[in-house]
């Protein structure tokens, strides 16, 4: 590593710095993404500085030894091709080897895979980044449960993995969150909608039954307010795929999962009807 590079832990002083990188990369999170990453792991958020100035970010997320997360590596353009970008994920990698990660997980672009690919992640499965504008009116509304989040525990711990309950509470207080439950008060389904930058994310969302989930997508987008809307799928839905399509969704960008180590946890892909986010899973 360069002279000239220092990596530190991120702290809240830093979130200036981190938000206005994320905007000038053109990603959608809000600065209250960023205070939830850091939340949720203190010390395992990260900047690069160059010379003593501020260069790059990355975070991690733990959600137990079985599975980590790496997330929100950018880079300042005008700090690029200084090798910030590598170093920061070599450190992320260190920090969560170090810390007990058995697997550690990240969403790669095809730009950013090269790079994974050297470093020994290997391939998953892939998924995309659906966009629409203006869906205010998506049909049929479900009528929801309680959005209590301690309930849906099983269902997503089978859907995602592993227990990411800390995360899932973090998210639904940013979100619109449906939990939608069998006449027999059995949850069936859940998904949250929250606002970014550029567009509402719609994640994550997780059901076992195709007619639940269709339902709980469409009240979700029919919060949306005729707002521009992400929403990220896993291609192993193909009915979350065909959903979208005939929403008048139009694919945005690939992106493939990726592992480092052990995925003795996988999850059932073709369960989630949206991702929580890039960042985080």
């Amino acid at each position: 590593m360069s002279a000239s590079l220092k990596i530190r832990t991120l702290t809240e002083a830093d979130l200036g710095f981190a938000d206005a990188v994320r905007e000038l990369a053109g990603w959608n999170q809000l600065p209250g993404d960023w205070l939830r990453l850091l939340r949720h792991d203190p010390d395992g958020c990260f900047i690069a500085e160059w010379d003593g100035q501020p260069a790059g970010t990355a975070t991690t997320t733990s959600y137990s030894n079985d599975l980590a997360w790496i997330g929100m590596v950018i880079v300042h353009p005008d700090m690029r091709r200084r090798g910030i970008g590598n170093a920061l994920l070599e450190h992320c990698i260190g920090h969560l080897q170090q810390s007990g990660a058995r697997c550690i997980k990240l969403d790669a672009t095809p730009l950013g895979k090269t790079v994974y690919d050297q470093l020994g992640f290997k391939d998953e499965w892939s998924l995309a980044r659906w966009e629409a504008e203006g869906l205010d009116k998506c049909g049929e509304i479900a009528t929801p449960a309680p959005a209590d989040v301690t309930r849906i525990g099983s269902l997503d711990d089978e859907s995602f993995g592993v227990d990411r309950s800390r995360m899932l509470h973090a998210l639904a207080a940013q979100s619109h969150t449906i939990v939608q439950a069998s006449s027999a008060n059995l949850v069936e389904g859940y998904g949250m909608l929250r606002p970014g930058r550029n567009a509402s994310y719609l994640g994550p969302a997780v059901s076992t039954d195709e007619a639940v989930g269709r339902k709980i997508v469409h009240s979700l987008l029919s919060l949306s307010e005729g707002r521009r809307v992400f929403w990220d799928i896993p291609d192993q839905n193909s009915a979350a795929v065909a959903m979208a399509k005939q929403l008048g969704f139009t694919q945005q960008r690939v992106l493939t999962r990726m592992y480092l180590g052990e995925n003795a946890k996988p999850g059932a892909p073709n369960n989630i009807w949206a991702l929580a986010a890039p960042e985080i899973g």
